[in-house]
């Protein structure tokens, strides 16, 4: 697909005041808006360094700012055309002033993610390192950010290639018995062609597996404190967040609205959230607190139900247990650091065997080493944050699921000895499913929804 001959401009760095704001153009126009710039247009800068030049208005000659200049020369740019950077003050009116002269000269507005978009069209990125540029953006914790830059480095594209060129080899070969060969394969390349798609099918599994713990990394989890006022939600709740977020007294019902908080698990994005607590009320307030978090417990990953262990179960607490029941949840039995406490005794018959239930104390914090591992534990699988590369795309994730039940039915149809019009079928579309991943295949509708999600100078 190829461009129309268009100049886009964006501001790259985030809008507001800063101490330097980069303004990027890319496109045909862009070696024209700088020369206009700089005011002068038999300027030829060396690509690739960067320039002090004085900025002026076009029109007025009016100097506007001191600013770095660059110019990357076709097709040795990040979007394969000639690409400009200004590095001015980040003065908003500034930075504004500057675009709206480049939009004067022949260029337009960038869409979001256009110059990444660019960039892959232009053959100077795969799409699975364009995407990763976005999460590496979009990372929120260290294993987050490393996991990006691996795909960034072309890894996800390396690891598939292999498949590829095993795939191409099997069709090629299927693809000459059919032209050539009026008989059927013979039974020991048969047996190898089924050899070749079992490993194939075993190694595809395999990356689209890591994608339970890629998830994780890329959108991370909502985990939510749940149980009756007064059992210690939100001493549990600042005890994991290492400081005093959640107001916390002994009148129960202190918590009348849901609070959210963003911490880091083994590299794990988690979105903390404190509840109001659950019992029948005749309180205006508290039944809109109660009510949303029934909903905040409705929209969460995993529940934490906390109980007190210094006391018998309650009625209050069968209904919330009741309550969760179908729900990925965790038993935190609370107050352990009183005399009273008695784990055995809140162990509910129901859940015994299939709920983890933890002695927890957020006075001492004693079970928070326990506590965090049991909140990664329905959701891990991996060796933790610096395992290998991890599948961290639900389109990959996805591509890949295609890709091996293509993959298995082609299997299936050799098994069966099926004609070879039949097996190609499936092996075409495997093939198709992996070339989508990384951009090769991909139509340009879909290209369109996933530069969309980019932040604009992108």
């Amino acid at each position: 697909m190829a461009f129309p001959s268009d100049s886009i401009v964006a501001l790259s760095t985030p809008p507001g005041r800063s101490g330097i704001g980069v303004i990027r153009v890319s496109g045909p126009a862009s070696l024209g808006i700088l020369r206009k710039l700089a005011g002068d247009d038999s300027f030829e800068p060396q690509p690739n360094v960067l320039t002090l030049r004085t900025l002026l208005d076009p029109d007025s000659g009016e100097t506007l700012d001191q600013a770095l200049v660059c110019f990357f020369q076709a097709p040795h740019s990040f979007t394969g055309e000639d690409v400009v950077e200004f590095h001015c003050h980040g003065s908003p009116v500034l930075l504004r002033m500057i675009i709206d002269i480049a939009l004067s000269l022949d260029a337009r507005l960038a869409d979001p993610g256009e110059f990444s978009l660019r960039a892959v069209t232009n053959g100077r990125m795969h799409l699975t390192e364009a995407e990763a540029i976005r999460d590496l953006i979009d990372a929120q914790t260290d294993a987050a950010a490393r996991q990006a830059t691996r795909q960034l480095k072309g890894e996800i594209s390396h690891r598939l290639q292999p498949a590829k060129d095993d795939l191409l080899k099997i069709i090629v070969r299927l693809e000459s018995s059919l032209e050539f060969v009026e008989d059927d394969l013979p039974q020991v390349e048969q047996e190898e062609i089924q050899r070749l798609l079992r490993e194939l099918i075993a190694d595809l599994s395999s990356l689209a597996e890591t994608f339970a713990r890629g998830r994780l990394l890329h959108d991370g989890l909502k985990v939510a404190f749940v149980g009756r006022p007064n059992v210690g939600k939100s001493s549990l709740f600042n005890m994991l967040l290492g400081h005093g977020r959640a107001i916390v007294t002994a009148v129960p019902g202190t918590t009348r609205d849901t609070i959210a908080e963003p911490i880091g698990l083994d590299g794990v994005p988690i979105a903390l959230i404190d509840t109001a607590g659950i019992r029948h009320t005749v309180d205006e307030i508290e039944l809109i607190g109660v009510d949303r978090t029934r909903r905040a417990a409705a929209d969460a990953d995993l529940l934490i139900v906390v109980v007190d262990g210094s006391e018998p179960l309650t009625e209050e607490d069968q209904v919330v247990l009741q309550d969760v029941e179908d729900k990925p949840h965790i038993l935190a039995i609370n107050k352990s650091d009183l005399i009273t406490y008695s784990a055995s005794a809140n162990f509910p018959g129901s859940d015994q065997n299939r709920v983890e239930a933890l002695s927890v104390s957020a006075v001492t914090e004693a079970g928070l080493a326990e506590l965090r591992a049991a909140i990664l534990k329905p959701f891990a699988n991996g060796s933790g944050a610096n395992e290998g590369l991890l599948i961290t795309n639900a389109r990959h994730h996805d591509l890949l699921v295609r890709c091996v039940a293509a993959i298995e039915s082609s299997q299936k149809l050799v098994s069966e000895r099926a004609s070879e019009e039949l097996i190609l079928v499936g092996l075409h579309n495997a093939l198709r499913y992996l070339g989508e991943i990384t951009g090769e295949t991909t139509a340009d509708e879909i290209l369109g929804r996933i530069f969309a999600t980019f932040c604009i100078g992108k």
